[in-house]
C-alpha cells in the first residue's frame, strides 16, 4: 500500500511508540469532555460514551493479556468472564467503577492502554496470539490498538460534541498494517473510518460489513 509524503509513510512499522502516541492524544481530546455528556449515545453504536470507553479499554485490555501468558494461546482467547452490565450493553471484563466519575473512567481507560504499550514493548517480535480476524504478532495488536483507539474516539467525539482528526502518519501505518487491500492515495483518516464501515469514501462503495487482517505480515 503506497501513500503520499503528506499522508504519511505507512514503510515503517507500526511500534509502541505508535500506540502510546495515539492514546495520549485520545486521553487529551476526552478529558475535554463535558462530564453531563458521557451518558449520550456514541456516533452510531448502540452504546453510551461511558459504555464505549469501557468497551475500549476492555479491548486494549484483551489484547495485553493475549499477549501476556508464557506461550500465547493461538486457537482462542485468554478465559476472562466477560459480562454486560444491561441487555444490549458491551460485554466486557473491564468496567469502571460509577462513583469515579469520568475521570476514574479515563484513568480505566489509560492504565488498560499502558498494559498493551507495555506488552508490545516487551514481546518477542516472533510471538504469535490469537484473534479473531486471523492469528497476529506484537506490532499487529499495536496497529489494532490504534485502530480501536482512533475510530472509537471518532464515535465518542460525535456522542461528547469534540473535534477528532488524528495524525495522518498513525492512519496510514495502521492502514497498511491491517488494512492492505484499502484504496491508495486517498486521505488516510477518511480511509480508516470507511474500512470500518463508518463513513463514505469517494468512488468506493460505503461498507455494511469489514475486518482487518492482522497476520504477521513477510
Amino acid at each position: 500500500m503506497s501513500r503520499s509524503p503528506e499522508s504519511g509513510s505507512p514503510a515503517s512499522p507500526v511500534t509502541a511508540d505508535d500506540l502510546d502516541r495515539a492514546l495520549r492524544l485520545v486521553g487529551d481530546v476526552l478529558g475535554g469532555a463535558d462530564p453531563e455528556l458521557w451518558g449520550n449515545k456514541a456516533g452510531s453504536l448502540e452504546w453510551d460514551c461511558w459504555e464505549t470507553v469501557e468497551h475500549l479499554s476492555d479491548d486494549l485490555f484483551a489484547y495485553a493479556v493475549q499477549l501476556g501468558p508464557r506461550t500465547p494461546p493461538q486457537d482462542g482467547e485468554v478465559p476472562f468472564v466477560l459480562e454486560s452490565r444491561r441487555p444490549g450493553g458491551p460485554e466486557n471484563t473491564v468496567h469502571a467503577d460509577r462513583a469515579a466519575g469520568p475521570a476514574g473512567l479515563l484513568q480505566v481507560l489509560e492504565a488498560s492502554g499502558a498494559l498493551l504499550v507495555a506488552m508490545v514493548r516487551t514481546t518477542p517480535p516472533q510471538a504469535r496470539a490469537y484473534h479473531v480476524f486471523g492469528v497476529s504478532d506484537p506490532e499487529g495488536f499495536a496497529a489494532m490498538g490504534i485502530v480501536e483507539a482512533l475510530v472509537h474516539t471518532h464515535d465518542l467525539a460525535r456522542g461528547l460534541g469534540l473535534g477528532w482528526s488524528p495524525p495522518a502518519d498513525l492512519c496510514s501505518r495502521a492502514l497498511a498494517r491491517l488494512f492492505p487491500h484499502a484504496p491508495e492515495h486517498t486521505d488516510p483518516w477518511s480511509t480508516l473510518l470507511w474500512a470500518t464501515g463508518r463513513a463514505e469514501l469517494s468512488g468506493h462503495p460505503r461498507l455494511t460489513t469489514w475486518r482487518w487482517d492482522g497476520t504477521p505480515r513477510a
